[in-house]
């Protein structure tokens, strides 16, 4: 518990620095405008991607708020999903919280094992027959493997979202689980909550 919570008071470390260092460039805008030879539109485009990566970096923080009274084995899931990004092996992984999801998803393959993230990483890796679909986590246990989730109908536009993401957005929709999704094509991890799909960037240090 000590190791988490000195990990997510970096975090918020973290946050509040690039606060300080949007201010402080901003003022700077200010005061510089007046420059002909300043390129105001290269500063916006800098505090455009700090404010990214604090956005990342946030979510992050609040997936564990949104779990950790869910599942005692958070940490074992955040190893999980950090080596699967890093392998680009995409994931699903729904974590059921006060409402019960088996009425809106296609059961799969039941497992009840305690969550490890060995397990996890198992599952997901490409030809293993349990790969495609969701894993189902209940408590501390995978309840079942390669569960079918129901798909949003939301409009993205031009904006390009995969089956996973779109699974997982559909299935928070009608629930209160907290979805985490792994992009097989990019590697990037994310997730869906109510409907709405978030960046996360894990701080190696939260893994160690």
């Amino acid at each position: 518990m000590l190791e988490q919570n000195q990990t997510f008071t970096s975090i918020k470390h973290h946050i509040a620095v690039h606060l300080s260092q949007i201010i402080d460039e901003s003022q700077t805008m200010r005061n510089s405008l007046d420059e002909k030879e300043y390129c105001l539109l290269c500063e916006l485009a800098h505090i455009r991607d700090l404010f990214n990566e604090i956005q990342s970096s946030a979510s992050f923080f609040y997936l564990k708020a949104y779990i950790e009274k869910f599942t005692t084995q958070y940490i074992e899931i955040a190893k999980a999903i950090q080596n699967l990004a890093e392998k680009r092996h995409g994931a699903l992984i729904v974590v059921e919280r006060e409402n019960p999801v088996s009425d809106h998803i296609q059961g799969g393959i039941p497992l009840n094992a305690t969550i490890s993230n060995r397990l996890i990483e198992s599952i997901f890796y490409p030809g293993n027959p349990l790969h495609d679909g969701a894993i189902l986590v209940k408590g501390d246990y995978i309840i079942s493997a390669a569960n079918v989730l129901p798909l949003t109908n939301q409009d993205f536009g031009s904006e390009k979202v995969g089956t996973r993401h779109r699974a997982g957005i559909g299935l928070t929709e009608m629930t209160d689980s907290l979805v985490l999704i792994i992009s097989e094509e990019t590697g990037k991890m994310s997730f869906a909550l109510a409907g709405t799909l978030y960046p996360i960037i894990s701080p190696e240090s939260s893994l160690q």
